[in-house]
């Protein structure tokens, strides 16, 4: 059991990680650099002269661009291994485990760790005003805890009391509300914020979706693999 783990995390999670990687570099960093323009006051949205929405942002750092390749691979394969050993577990209890239900896995792995929390406390850019950033990290721990067992009882409640108490779990955070500054402030113009919330939650959904897939895929195919070594 632990090997299969342990070979289906590595693989599902670096493969996952090294494509929401790819695909943050393209779609997610040349909007934080954007930001980061006007958070260094380089740029400056509030005035009389109109600012191109086209910038210079430089070309590719292999230094950073490279750490943070591997950051994210190491990231999203302690997600997978996560995520498999909650598959190992509805597997004992019935479930089937392939690519194909992966993707549902991955799906409900993208609501708790990524659309539950920004709900409310939504993805932002460099130089907004934000709360305590000890505050923020409890709230967002407890609600992706929360998230995860609302999920989990949804799918395996099996009754109205379990379902019951998996929107609850699900509404909490957001009734309690998340940490938010006593102000608002910022250079950064909404635009730029607005297209870095919606990106960063489609690069997310995407490597979800990738990694319950990869995750399905190896687990089924070691499970197949260890069955047929020990009928040998």
């Amino acid at each position: 059991m632990l090997s299969r783990l342990l070979i289906s995390g590595l693989f599902a999670g670096a493969a996952a990680g090294l494509i929401a990687a790819l695909l943050q570099l393209y779609f997610v960093q040349p909007v934080l650099l954007h930001a980061e323009l006007y958070e260094s006051g380089e740029l400056v949205h509030f005035g009389a002269q109109a600012v191109s929405a086209h910038q210079d942002i430089g070309g590719i750092d292999l230094v950073r661009d490279g750490l943070s390749v591997v950051f994210t691979m190491l990231t999203y394969t302690g997600y997978a291994f996560i995520l498999l050993v909650l598959m190992a577990i509805a597997e004992m209890r019935g479930a089937t485990v392939n690519g194909r239900t992966g993707l549902i896995w991955g799906l409900a792995g993208f609501v708790a760790f990524h659309f539950a929390p920004g709900f409310t406390l939504a993805p932002e850019v460099p130089g907004v005003a934000a709360a305590d950033v000890y505050a923020r990290q409890i709230w967002w721990w407890a609600t992706v805890l929360s998230a995860s067992a609302g999920l989990w009882l949804i799918a395996f409640g099996g009754n109205w009391l379990a379902w019951g108490s998996a929107a609850v779990l699900l509404l909490a955070p957001h009734v309690i509300g998340a940490p938010e500054p006593d102000s608002f402030t910022g250079p950064v113009p909404t635009e730029i914020g607005a297209l870095f919330a919606s990106r960063a939650f489609g690069v997310g959904m995407a490597a979800w979706l990738l990694l319950g897939c990869f995750a399905g895929f190896f687990w089924q195919r070691e499970g197949a693999r260890i069955s047929s070594i020990q009928t040998a």
